[in-house]
């Protein structure tokens, strides 16, 4: 019997929250099997089993604040005991002796342990996991609740305290207790709902409010009629289909980027730390805001000047499914040079966006929108219009440079079959 301690997860990382638990008290598994979801402030994260056996003890809560190198589950190597020497009492069960419960972290060792609680039901009829922070969870606990039966009012059904203790109050107005087919009205709370910032969040938050004030920003907005390139598009569509590739826009904008920064390679620089230097990076490697269940995260296309459109299509693709599923790798998200933010996936049209450091440029794209534009013969004709907005770190690129190198990026998206003759 041993316990797991958990290792390190990533370069300067000493915590991380136990999202989910994958197996449970008793369980049976195999050597690699995942045990836990755990999400750091980079990534979600599957801790596997160093070995088979019997999962005897697990340490932590969902929700809680797992520590780096703490023990994080207890399993018992049953080959192990099947096959050493038998135990000198062969009266004894063959169930594994209680073990007396380790301290929460932060409680004092003398403490005198509480009564064992029941099994806290997390997850609804359907599977879904409810959420609650972890203070709701404890609370549900120590009333000997469930947590399926109080109604959730806040975001998505979560749990607040004011559900739990309005629960307690009036346990008749339960969720089980509303009329048939009428929905019931969540319970109204004049309590401030507190959260932690943590994992994806409050690394966002850091870096947001580092470069915000640390770089001056320089932002550029323009109109580009992308008519031509979604006609392209749709005429390769079948072709790109046909081999399993998923061809959307963001293959050409990000292969137009690489070919402008061919020209203007400030544009994929960086900055040493005491703005002496300027490291013009030899790979363009394009990241990608991606809205992720966990937070805002940026994963890259490595060496997009090297790639084909359907090398980086098939790029996009696996980067923007691991990162919905917070499960992009570490390696994905290092080593980005410039960034694209696609607002207008989400019907914006305009934006502001804060350069991802140690990067010097960031542009977001807006929705594309059909609008009246003038002809070469002066008639009405209607085009589609994509709004762009670059953000330079107006330390190195000044306002010059950033438009030149916008008319170039501009020229390639307006002109997609211009790209070829630059390709190689």
């Amino acid at each position: 019997m041993s316990d797991f301690i958990l290792p390190d997860i990533g370069e300067g990382i000493v915590e991380c929250e136990l999202v989910k638990w994958l197996v449970s008290e008793g369980d049976l598994i195999e050597e690699d099997q995942p045990v836990a979801e755990v999400m750091t402030d980079k990534a979600l994260v599957e801790i596997p089993a160093p070995y088979a056996g019997r999962v005897t003890k697990l340490y932590w809560k969902e929700g809680d604040i797992a520590k780096v190198h703490a023990p994080l589950f207890e399993l018992v190597d049953e080959s192990g005991e099947e096959s050493g020497a038998a135990s000198s009492d062969e009266s004894k069960s063959d169930e594994p002796e209680a073990q007396p419960a380790k301290p929460e972290p932060g409680a004092k060792a003398d403490d005198t342990p509480e009564p064992a609680k029941a099994p806290v039901s997390t997850t609804r009829q359907d599977g879904q996991k409810i959420p609650a922070s972890p203070a709701v969870r404890r609370l549900i606990r120590e009333n000997d609740l469930a947590l399926e039966d109080v109604q959730g009012s806040g975001k998505d059904g979560r749990v607040l305290k004011a559900d739990v203790l309005s629960h307690l109050e009036h346990p008749e107005t339960g969720s089980s207790s509303a009329p048939a087919g009428r929905p019931q009205r969540p319970a109204h709370s004049q309590e401030v709902r507190i959260e932690p910032i943590k994992g994806m969040q409050a690394v966002m938050a850091k870096r947001m409010v580092a470069s915000a004030s640390t770089i001056p920003h320089f932002n550029f907005s323009e109109d580009i009629d992308v008519t031509e390139l979604l006609a392209l598009r749709q005429q390769l569509k079948p072709e790109a289909e046909a081999r399993g590739s998923r061809l959307t826009l963001m293959p050409f904008i990000m292969k137009a980027i690489a070919l402008a920064v061919r020209e203007y390679p400030i544009l994929n620089s960086q900055i040493n730390e005491d703005v002496t230097e300027i490291h013009y990076q030899p790979s363009c490697n394009v990241g990608m805001a991606v809205d992720s269940k966990i937070g805002l995260l940026v994963p890259n296309v490595k060496n997009v000047d090297q790639l084909t459109l359907l090398e980086i299509a098939d790029e996009v693709t696996r980067l923007t499914e691991a990162a919905r599923e917070g499960r992009v790798s570490q390696a994905d998200l290092k080593g980005g040079t410039i960034t694209i933010s696609n607002i207008g996936a989400l019907g914006g049209t305009y934006a502001s966006p804060i350069i991802n450091a140690p990067e010097v440029a960031i542009v977001a794209l807006g929705r594309t929108q059909k609008l009246p534009r003038f002809d070469a013969n002066g008639q009405v004709v209607e085009r589609s219009i994509m709004t762009i907005s670059w953000a330079g770190d107006h330390r190195i690129i000044d306002g010059g440079t950033i438009a030149r190198f916008n008319n170039l990026w501009k020229s390639y998206l307006e002109s997609p079959q211009s790209m070829l003759l630059h390709m190689g």
